[in-house]
């Protein structure tokens, strides 16, 4: 949400994606009464017709897309005691949560990408912005001197890594074109997932998707960013 409403801040017509279908126009209601030119689309990233339905839409709406933010993420595991209070047991995670959460972080991200990619390539350039988590970085999960040390979410850092992974080749793959993809860590901000306690507001939470996705022709492709300053794989 608060990523659209930057980004139709600047101009930019935004479009959101929502499983939720109602939940998706209130929210693009409350920006179009905010001046954003803002459209919904009912859609399940996990689900492959939802992928195609979006082509459709878009192709025949806009005949190209801008700017695609990956912005799908699921964390099944105990927060408790990931905030502090000892590790989540990797031997404790459940194959079951171990594919659930692939499923909507890496495996849909990637698919969908990969259907819209040739609406992408239309574009004058492209940004592709996959929102991932410091949670991922495995310089800092072998760190015990990081901030992030203690903080082990198996299935959902795995997750995201995969995603900062794809982010790496996709780059690599599109590195002779004008589009650019990059991975974004929000912030620990006061979301559903978040919890209460996070520093971050959820004004401040869209902020490095939306300068990723607003890079100029000589900006970042294949980095791993929170608010401009670049962060270890």
């Amino acid at each position: 949400m608060e990523t659209a409403r930057e980004l139709g801040k600047q101009g930019i017509t935004v479009v959101l994606g929502s499983r939720d279908a109602k939940e998706g126009e209130a929210a693009s209601e409350t920006l179009r009464n905010e001046g954003i030119a803002a459209e919904s689309l009912g859609f399940d990233v996990t689900k492959t017709q939802d992928h195609q339905q979006a082509y459709d839409y878009f192709a025949k709406e806009y005949g190209r897309l801008d700017i695609l933010v990956n912005n799908a993420g699921v964390l099944k595991e105990s927060q408790v005691s990931a905030a502090g209070s000892g590790p989540n047991p990797v031997t404790g995670v459940s194959s079951e949560v171990l594919r659930e959460t692939f499923e909507t972080n890496f495996f849909g991200p990637v698919a969908l990408t990969q259907k819209l990619l040739p609406l992408i390539r239309k574009s004058q350039a492209g940004r592709i912005v996959n929102v991932s988590s410091i949670l991922s970085s495995l310089t800092l999960h072998s760190d015990p001197n990081s901030p992030i040390y203690q903080f082990k979410t198996f299935a959902y850092d795995a997750s995201k890594a995969a995603l900062n992974s794809f982010t790496v080749h996709l780059a690599y793959e599109l590195r002779e074109t004008k589009i650019k993809v990059n991975s974004a860590h929000p912030g620990w901000v006061k979301t559903e997932m978040g919890g209460p306690n996070a520093p971050m507001e959820l004004s401040e939470g869209g902020k490095t998707s939306v300068q990723l996705a607003t890079l100029p022709d000589n900006g970042a492709n294949g980095g791993f960013f929170h608010l401009g300053q670049q962060l270890p794989w």
